[in-house]
């Protein structure tokens, strides 16, 4: 999980990262809150705008259009790489989208194809919309490119992310075709520019499976061992269905059942309801079997043993 920055933290963040930014009116206060919650926050869109001109595409995304109502981005980014801020908080950029897509965002894992769309994007991401036409002859000139990576670098730099929390509009929601550039070679370029080119592996098509027994042993070892984890993948599986529950950090993604991860899973247990101290009624943070599969059956892991 990612609380959202405050507007005037991004602001910085994207001038720190040497992008040239325009502020349009009262962006910072201008947005679709009253519609649903912004956040938690895990990653950043990329969209194209099918439109040319700079001032009225910007103007466009401001106060979107009847039968979408602006703001339609967080920002604009012109071909020649400027950045113009219309919008902050909750804005009509990604609609509905993928579950597993989400997962491995989370994850910071490769993406699977998107093929459903039941989850709302606009709460999850930051969006920025590029002027293009989308044709695939309108031409991406390198200033507006370069300022994509740097604008996505700095949201992942600021929150702790990798490149892999990057993804195009059309990776999100079926029949989407922006942006027109490849993706791969975009986050390719932000991991660059973040020190890391790692690859991710796609993760496995079948359902996860978690082992309850080698859990508890993890979260009860780890946390008075920080930095001799307990070796065993089911942890990250957990921890990234805590996450899309908004009760860990994204920065704690890191298959340790540390005191982070177990504090979070105690807010999970309390969240169904537990405070009794027997075991498997209290929120202490030790998974048990009834909360474990209330929390796989949300996320999609079975739980065994």
């Amino acid at each position: 999980m990612a609380s959202p920055l405050t507007a005037d933290v991004l602001l910085a963040a994207l001038r720190a990262e040497g992008l040239r930014v325009v502020e349009i009116g009262a962006w910072r206060t201008w947005n679709r809150d009253r519609k649903g919650p912004f956040g938690p926050l895990h990653g950043v869109m990329i969209h194209h705008t099918a439109s040319s001109g700079t001032d009225s595409t910007v103007q466009m995304c401001r106060d979107g259009y009847a039968d979408l109502p602006g703001p339609l981005c967080h920002g604009v980014i012109g071909k020649d790489g400027v950045v113009y801020l219309v919008g902050y908080g909750r804005t009509n950029h990604a609609g509905l989208g993928d579950t597993d897509v989400l997962r491995a965002v989370i994850a910071e894992q490769s993406l699977p194809p998107d093929n459903e769309a039941s989850v709302d994007g606009n709460r999850h991401f930051y969006g920025f919309e590029c002027t293009n036409l989308g044709d695939g002859e309108d031409p991406w000139p390198d200033a507006q490119l370069e300022a994509i990576e740097r604008a996505a670098a700095a949201l992942c730099r600021a929150h702790g992310w990798g490149a892999h929390s990057v993804l195009g509009h059309k990776e999100w929601q079926p029949g989407k075709p922006d942006p027109t550039f490849s993706m791969d070679t975009m986050r390719a370029r932000i991991a660059d520019r973040l020190g890391s080119t790692a690859p991710v592996p796609l993760p496995e098509p079948q359902r996860p499976v978690v082992d309850l027994s080698l859990l508890v042993t993890a979260a009860r070892t780890d946390p008075g061992r920080p930095g001799s984890p307990v070796s065993y993948a089911g942890v990250r599986t957990v921890e990234v269905a805590l996450v899309d529950e908004g009760l860990l950090a994204k920065a704690y993604l890191d298959g340790h059942f540390g005191s982070a991860t177990k504090e979070a899973y105690s807010r999970w247990q309390e969240r169904l309801g537990y405070r009794g101290r027997l075991p498997g009624q209290a929120a202490d943070g030790i998974p048990a079997r009834t909360s474990l599969v209330r929390l796989g059956d949300r996320h999609g892991f079975d739980v065994i043993n």
